[in-house]
């Protein structure tokens, strides 16, 4: 049995727990640690978990809302952590004293009853990578911080039973909104985050019959809106607004089965 849980997304910290259970093992993976560790214990708690309970850290890439507290928990809690090279440079080189690994594009990371696939995305930061998650049975894709799909990308994702995917913003809000021009031209490019009608063509082309819970994520506060990410997704699955969730930042989302 595979689920998922955000517990928090958007540009004040990213933090996603992914749960494997076979009947004689359960696996949790950490997927960015972006949230302060007072905050982060919180929203576990929330979902009825302690740090302890977590078996693996997995960190997309090195900005802030990405990393946040990983260091600290790892060490602290003496937890693996998956990143790649280009991350851990990012991150100044940071000693995680023997808990590091370095995750490579398509080198599958077996975790006993999780297995974690990273790939890699256009993005502005040094070596970025997303990923998907599975048990065997369910397939998991996260894909947040990256500015278009790739074919790598779509092929990756291809098969997913859910989906966790980046709405950073809707293009008319960002174009008309209060951010200085060279921060338009960066989140609104090719390295950038997805708007909301690129990431409907991503679900669009991903679409099949046993696609599942397809969840909003990493919305901007002043350059999206939860209606609207949720319109341009579900007009692009042929879905009612009900059917398809968004990560807030608050909150995350509830427990959901992929």
């Amino acid at each position: 049995m595979l689920r998922f849980r955000n517990l928090g997304s958007g540009s004040a910290g990213n933090a996603t727990v992914v749960e494997a259970r076979d009947g004689t093992q359960t696996i949790r993976l950490l997927i960015d640690c972006g949230l302060g560790i007072r905050q982060l214990q919180i929203r576990l708690a929330e979902a009825g978990l302690v740090p302890q309970q977590i078996n693996a850290i997995f960190i997309t890439h090195e900005h802030s809302d990405h990393i946040g507290c990983a260091h600290s928990l790892a060490v602290r809690e003496r937890i693996p952590v998956w990143m790649s090279k280009g991350t851990h440079a990012g991150i100044n080189m940071q000693n995680f004293d023997g808990l590091l690994h370095i995750a490579q594009d398509g080198v599958a990371i077996d975790l006993g009853s999780l297995q974690v696939i990273p790939f890699t995305v256009p993005h502005d930061a040094r070596e970025p990578l997303q990923l998907t998650c599975t048990d065997g049975s369910s397939k998991l894709g996260v894909l947040t911080d990256l500015g278009h799909a790739t074919q790598h990308v779509l092929a990756n994702l291809a098969g997913c039973h859910a989906l966790l995917l980046e709405c950073n913003h809707d293009t008319e809000l960002l174009v008309n909104g209060p951010y200085p021009y060279f921060l338009k031209q960066r989140v609104g490019g090719k390295h950038g985050h997805l708007a909301n009608e690129a990431s409907a063509a991503i679900v669009q082309a991903l679409a099949h019959p046993a696609l599942g819970h397809v969840v909003a994520a990493h919305l901007s506060e002043q350059n999206n809106r939860p209606e609207l990410a949720r319109a341009a997704l579900a007009g692009a699955l042929g879905r009612s607004l009900s059917e398809v969730g968004v990560a807030c930042q608050q909150k995350g989302t509830d427990w959901l089965h992929a």
